[in-house]
């Protein structure tokens, strides 16, 4: 890069090498009406000579060089993908901006490959992220003035699009197991705590069923929703190893595939999810009632998001499955405070 001062109308189609300071005088305005790597306009020329600019500090690019801009646009361009804005570039600066609530998902490893290089800085929120509409979920920028092409074409290389997976509005139907709620011995809570979280994904419960401690009734309430057409039958409670707790079973018997049972995740261990058809059967352990994040949230996320998990991308959610118990819940992923 070389620097070059020249008359301001010679000065077209160039980058100012550092940025021009404005002050208005009337309105006590004082800052940087011009940036550095600017590239000088034809509609620019009146202000720059308003300014007292009659001669212009030039940068003057190698042929194998690319402006900051200009880099982190192709680059910005290479990571954008479906339902994600592009704002910038702005001094060597992009973000991309969701626009709709979704999960985000990518590889994190080639965002570690680009910022190998140290002229690049590349930083996103993490994989498996629930989203709001709006909310900036990746940031970069080029640290120099320039880069060379060599450069950009690597980044452009390893990058990938980042995927955000809009939500899907699900039919929910809820079934509560235990005697204890048959009776009216207990007060069911699990209704308003599940409300909560499938209304903040824009899903709707149909129903709750609530059955005793007998796996035929149990799935019998689940098959009734399957012929009401909900795409996830939650069934709440009955999930641990004692002989009263038949839920699993039911889920069994109802079933023609199931995915996994149990998670290495805490609180929400005895996770299970199976599929009828294309209704997902989730049984979540009685600990969603009492505690904010469990294992079934993360599992929500993927279910509206259409990502339905394998059991061994399961069985890696222990690294972050441990809940800090914050109060308030302050977990990174937990994404929507609603909830």
């Amino acid at each position: 890069m070389k620097v070059r001062v020249l008359p301001v109308e010679h000065c077209l189609g160039m980058p100012l090498s550092h940025d021009l300071t404005q002050i208005v005088p009337a309105s006590g305005y004082k800052g940087a009406r011009f940036k550095k790597g600017q590239i000088v306009r034809e509609e620019d020329l009146p202000e720059l000579r308003a300014m007292g600019r009659e001669h212009l500090s030039i940068l003057d690019l190698e042929p194998d060089e690319v402006h900051e801009d200009d880099a982190a646009i192709r680059l910005a361009g290479r990571l954008r993908g479906t339902e994600l804005r592009l704002d910038g570039p702005d001094e060597g600066r992009c973000a991309l901006h969701a626009t709709a609530e979704g999960l985000l998902a990518f590889d994190p490893t080639f965002v570690d490959a680009i910022n190998d290089d140290p002229d690049w800085i590349l930083a996103t929120l993490p994989p498996l992220t629930p989203v709001r509409s709006g909310e900036r979920v990746a940031a970069l920028r080029v640290l120099p003035l320039a880069v060379r092409e060599i450069q950009v074409q690597r980044a452009e290389a390893l990058a990938k699009p980042l995927a955000l997976h809009p939500f899907l509005p699900l039919s929910v139907g809820l079934v509560t197991t235990g005697e204890e709620f048959r009776s009216g011995k207990n007060k069911d809570a699990f209704l308003p705590r599940l409300e909560r979280k499938v209304a903040a994904y824009g899903g709707r419960i149909l129903g709750q069923r609530i059955a005793g401690d007998r796996m035929e009734e149990i799935a019998d309430a689940i098959r009734a929703f399957l012929e009401a057409g909900a795409n996830l039958v939650l069934c709440t409670g009955g999930m641990s190893v004692d002989a009263d707790d038949v839920t699993p079973g039911a889920i069994r018997s109802v079933a023609e595939t199931v995915v996994f049972r149990g998670v290495p995740v805490l609180p929400g261990s005895m996770l299970m999810l199976a599929f009828a058809g294309k209704t997902a059967l989730v049984g979540a352990p009685a600990c969603v009632v009492h505690d904010e994040r469990t294992a079934l949230d993360p599992l929500l996320d993927r279910l509206f998001a259409g990502l339905v998990p394998t059991e061994k991308e399961v069985r890696a959610w222990g690294v972050g499955g441990l809940c800090r118990s914050c109060s308030p819940c302050t977990y990174p992923r937990c994404g929507f405070t609603r909830r």
